[in-house]
């Protein structure tokens, strides 16, 4: 008895979501009514105007555009109409098979209305070049709102008569609906399976009819269309950011967007617009706007991060599937804002026909100079221009779901379970030399990594005058999250700023060469340097690579050398020094105060390795020559050399007790609550800490002042430092094995970081910070500070 009331339950739930199924069926058809009396609307006065002595349209056409639309629409009527009270007088009893079943029986006409659709479409083209009157109406039809009845969207009467083709492609998801949660015991199930069976031979009669047509694609007689290029980007449409599909063919170029999915799994692409290649162009005319494209502050984009980091490892620790469903589908909000905001280089294309032109945003140069070679190589072999009828436009469209070659927008949750899920690390990467230049050049690299899903540039050298053999010997740490690829661009720099370079319409610096090598795990694995080279057309780089999973990035190591500078306690070096600040904080921060505040990203641009060695080496030795050896370094080197100095203290500078306290506070929303709660605990801290710490804080204030110049917004000043001053010593307990470790490690650690960057954040943002008397007597009037 349990047994069978148990499943008087389930059936009851089926029964109600079948009612709910139904609403939204009903919804369905009430706007495709709308949309078929908005096509019909004008038909009257038009055949009224036929017979008359100024006609828009003759009698032939109008029959023709219009063809078999006034039966749908009888069909349809009659459907809901019948439909309507039974679904209103609902009872778990209720059929409604045999409207299915009827509806499916009058298939035939939309054979009829298919045959005669490209005809339909061509001769509404053709009379609204020949009558300005019809263009006007056919594109301001008026579509009712079936919930209101006002007057709502304007739509064009080609978008009209597409809506039969794309109804009647749907009418079998339909069906698969309902009959699942149609029980098989009931009386419409045979009903509903008849009419499915009907739908399904009807729909493949059709796509067997169009198939031949649709894989060749033809262009002109013996010419196959082919695809060559495709994937997500964003376009920036009058100030906004929208995602689009884009598709290179070997005659032109298309921009379409996917359409939302009602109910079944079927993507479906829109076209929004195309520009044969005969016609494309970077280089608009010479009056073009510069493109204004809308930054996203670091700040929003990093707060999305954090937000995806947070969601993956709450996925990561759920059981529940309706929570884990819904935790994805946040996930996936997530990451397509981060996919939608973070592009900001620009990739213009212009129409020469018409003068329209259009812009895209990309995150990756590598990715933006691939798109520019393959179409202007494929612009040289185009000579015939391509125009296309709005079917075979249609078609064109349609077919992009079979063609395409990246199917999935790059979101975690489209990943398949057993896709690697990249490195969680960092990766130390030197670059040293590049070899195989023609000529002497003004050369810089850049490295671009994937995270997140796509790929951004991390890093740049500073740029080698004019040589064939740049020896930058730089090296760069690289946060990797969920990384599986390194990229190398090298430039020409071009230091004449009002010279245009026609081709890429960008007056800038040119890309010599690129290439990619993939980071593989096994071969990270090891402690040690890893010597490589990218070679790119011509061009040979060398580098060396070196990766630290997050456990060991987080480790500080006491010095085994009590008597040096790097590794020993902050405490232990003032009072060997009778300083309040230590000396090496001092002099790099003079020497940077002296000219390095307009540096193009002063610390975050990583200094030579070798010399952040020598002068760690020199502080630790404490070599009297060091004020000497300061001044003759690059300037990147010295800010590297304090940076390593904080990271390197064994405990950090905000001390290991207080650090769970300072992450805490700046989670209080109350702000009067949390500057107490922040203010009171930068004050425990141990005197050579707070003094050190408000010494360095009023630095990086004056080096944000000069934001205009440097770049270096308080922000990214935070995002460099915070982890350096907060990251807690890690114990040792546990010995990393895996560098891909499961994604929870990764992301739990993401958070902190983005904690530790707030904490800085905060203090530097705050106007002043009190000091107590004794410690601001104590700071003022030290002479050795």
């Amino acid at each position: 008895a349990c047994f069978a009331a148990l499943n008087e339950c389930d059936l009851e739930k089926g029964l109600e979501m079948r009612k709910w199924v139904l609403s939204g069926i009903l919804a369905t058809e009430e706007t495709y009514l709308s949309h078929l009396e908005a096509l019909l609307l004008p038909m009257k006065p038009l055949k009224a105007a036929a017979t008359t002595s100024q006609p828009v349209l003759t009698v032939a056409q109008i029959e023709t555009i219009f063809f078999k639309v006034p039966e749908l629409y009888e069909i349809h009527k009659d459907f809901y109409d019948a439909l309507l009270p039974r679904v209103q007088q609902w009872s778990h009893h209720q059929r409604v098979g045999d409207l299915f079943q009827k509806l499916a029986g009058q298939l035939g006409v939309y054979r009829a209305f298919l045959d005669n659709y490209e005809l339909a479409v061509e001769t509404a083209e053709k009379c609204c070049q020949a009558n300005a009157q019809f263009a006007e109406i056919s594109e301001n039809l008026k579509v009712r709102s079936p919930k209101d009845c006002k007057e709502t969207a304007k739509t064009s009467l080609e978008a009209l008569l597409y809506k039969p083709v794309d109804r009647v492609t749907r009418s079998t998801l339909v069906l698969h609906d309902l009959l699942k949660h149609t029980p098989t015991s009931h009386p419409d199930h045979p009903l509903l399976l008849d009419a499915l069976r009907i739908s399904q031979n009807f729909l493949s009669s059709i796509n067997e009819e169009t198939t031949p047509r649709r894989q060749s694609m033809t262009v002109k007689k013996g010419e196959n269309r082919q695809l060559l290029k495709d994937s997500f980007m964003v376009e920036l449409v009058e100030g906004a950011r929208k995602l689009r599909h884009v598709f290179l063919f070997t005659d032109l170029l298309l921009c379409a967007k996917l359409k939302k999915q009602i109910g079944g799994k079927n993507q479906q692409y829109d076209s929004k617009w195309y520009i044969p290649l005969t016609e494309l162009t970077f280089q608009g005319p010479e009056e073009a706007d510069p493109l204004t494209v809308p930054q996203v502050p670091d700040e929003e984009l990093d707060a999305i991060k954090v937000k995806i980091s947070h969601l993956r490892s709450e996925i990561q620790k759920e059981k529940g599937s309706k929570v884990i469903d819904r935790l994805r589908k946040k996930l996936c909000e997530q990451e397509s804002l981060l996919l939608l905001m973070s592009p900001s280089m620009p990739l213009r294309l212009y129409n020469k026909n018409n003068g329209k032109s259009y812009s895209f945003l990309i995150s990756s140069d590598y990715e933006r100079a691939e798109w520019r070679e393959i179409i202007i190589e494929q612009h040289k072999k185009c000579l015939k221009a391509t125009s296309l009828t709005s079917m075979e436009l249609q078609m064109l469209t349609s077919s992009c779901l079979k063609l395409q070659t990246v199917h999935h927008i790059p979101l975690s949750t489209n990943k398949d379970e057993d896709e690697s899920s990249g490195l969680y690390g960092f990766l130390n990467v030197i670059v040293h030399s590049a070899s195989g230049l023609k000529q002497s050049l003004n050369l810089y690299c850049t490295l671009e990594v994937d995270s997140f899903g796509f790929f951004s540039n991390k890093a740049k050298t500073r740029v080698y005058r004019y040589t064939t053999e740049p020896k930058w010997n730089e090296e760069f740490e690289i946060e990797l999250e969920g990384s599986q690829t390194l990229r190398l661009l090298c430039y020409e720099k071009s230091y004449n700023k009002t010279k245009q370079n026609k081709e890429d319409g960008d007056g800038t610096d040119r890309i010599m060469g690129k290439g990619q090598i993939p980071l593989e795990p096994q071969s990270l694995q090891g402690k040690d340097w890893q010597r490589t080279v990218i070679p790119m057309n011509g061009i040979e780089v060398k580098l060396s690579m070196k990766f630290t999973s997050r456990e060991f990035s987080l480790k500080r190591t006491p010095t085994r050398k009590p008597m040096g500078v790097f590794g020993v306690k902050i405490s232990s070096v003032t009072k060997r020094e009778r300083s309040k600040v230590p000396y090496i904080v001092r002099q790099c921060l003079e020497e940077i105060e002296r000219r390095g505040m307009e540096e193009v990203g002063i610390y975050r641009v990583s200094g030579v390795a070798t010399d952040i060695q020598a002068l760690k080496t020199a502080f630790d030795t404490n070599n009297k020559d060091v004020s000497v050896m300061m001044s003759e370094m690059d300037v990147n080197a010295i800010a590297g050399t304090l940076k390593l100095y904080f990271r390197e203290l064994p405990e950090p500078l905000f001390t290991d007790e207080l650090y769970p306290n300072f992450t805490g506070g700046i989670t209080l929303s109350d702000s009067v609550a949390k500057e107490s709660c922040m203010l009171n605990l930068l004050l425990s801290l141990p005197e050579p800490n707070l003094v050190t710490f408000l010494f360095l804080l009023d630095h990086l204030k004056r080096v944000a002042e000069k934001e205009s110049v440097n770049k270096m917004s308080l922000h990214n000043l935070a995002t460099v430092f915070g982890p350096t001053l907060l990251r807690p010593a890690e114990k040792d307990s546990k010995i990393p094995t895996n560098p891909t470790q499961p994604i929870s490690m990764g992301d739990s650690w993401s958070q902190e970081v983005m904690a530790q960057v707030q904490v800085l954040l905060y203090f530097l943002q705050l106007e002043t910070i009190p000091t107590p008397d004794s410690k601001r007597q104590s700071i003022l009037f030290s002479t050795e500070v």
